[in-house]
């Protein structure tokens, strides 16, 4: 079976969990930008946690089922619709073969998930099916999809009518506080003067429309370091750079392997999933935490990944007995 475009959104690709162990090459891990959403799609429809799934964008694509499937969305809510019927975010879905799929209003958030029971069938490049757009690899023909393409799902359902699956995951708690975004100094943090010290961690800064999956321009009060040169550096996701105008940007999926600007703190990554959530305009605060507490909220973020991933194959299990 297939999933086909009816007509292509504004930026929809494959991602998974990344590409890694090829930045020293000048390859970066790329993979989605939202990856605990791309989780809970996969664990609602029984996938691997890092399956490949679509990533979205508003306005999103309107995509054809010609068989029946299982599927599921996480991350942002863009008011999904299944031959009219509304359907929500994080809960699984059974989808009866000729179904249309739309999202007709960006309710809340940037990135939507969809996962599909099996999984696509998509180019694999250096251990990942994630869409590298540069490099023209991965996912459907390295690039974004487009309208009238059509994508093979690995495995067929056998569903005769659209079933709501009970129970809805909840990850509340990992977008709550949406605003404050945790780090850790960066190298050159000590570079700032001691009144930008204090307005990075005091003052509020604001997501600009100058943001894509490489990075996300903030604007705010401009800040000062001491004007040294740096030497083109490793670069990673989450990376919070200050720009020579003395505003910000924070590195995201795509970013350089490497960078020239001086990095004042790397955001934790239990929090960049509501960080890349965040829509142009908004406020984001950061709050400094030390290396403990930052690993402490990222296993804690793993063990709840892990019960909503045996909790899902619980009632995959029930609801297909049944």
């Amino acid at each position: 079976m297939s999933v086909d475009v009816f007509k292509a959104g504004m930026a929809d690709s494959f991602q998974d969990g990344g590409r890694f162990g090829y930045q020293h090459l000048g390859i970066n891990p790329g993979g989605a930008m939202d990856v605990m959403a791309m989780n809970v799609a996969n664990a609602l429809v029984g996938n691997d946690l890092n399956e490949a799934v679509l990533e979205l964008c508003f306005p999103a694509a309107s995509l054809g089922f010609n068989k029946s499937c299982l599927m599921a969305l996480s991350g942002a809510n863009f008011t999904a619709e299944i031959n009219g019927t509304s359907i929500p975010i994080n809960q699984t879905i059974a989808v009866p073969a000729g179904s249309e799929l739309k999202f007709t209003k960006a309710e809340q958030g940037v990135f939507c998930y969809l996962a599909i029971r099996g999984g696509f069938n998509l180019e694999e490049w250096l251990g990942s099916f994630s869409t590298n757009v540069k490099a023209h690899k991965g996912g459907c023909n390295g690039r974004l999809l487009q309208t009238r393409d059509e994508i093979e799902i690995r495995k067929n359902e056998n569903h005769g009518t659209l079933k709501i699956f009970p129970g809805r995951v909840n990850v509340s708690e990992w977008y709550g506080d949406a605003n404050v975004i945790r780090m850790l100094k960066g190298n050159e943090f000590e570079w700032l003067d001691e009144k930008s010290k204090a307005q990075l961690m005091e003052n509020s800064f604001t997501v600009t429309s100058i943001r894509d999956r490489m990075g996300y321009r903030l604007a705010g009060e401009g800040l000062t370091t001491r004007g040294e040169e740096l030497i083109s550096t490793a670069a990673s996701f989450g990376t919070v750079q200050i720009l020579p105008d003395g505003q910000l940007i924070v590195l995201m999926a795509d970013h350089q392997t490497t960078g020239g600007y001086p990095r004042v703190g790397q955001v934790i990554s239990a929090d960049r999933s509501k960080l890349v959530q965040l829509k142009v305009g908004e406020r984001i605060f950061f709050r400094e935490v030390g290396i403990e507490e930052a690993e402490d909220l990222m296993i804690s973020q793993q063990k709840m990944l892990k019960q909503i991933q045996v909790t899902c194959a619980v009632r995959l299990k029930e609801n297909l007995v049944a």
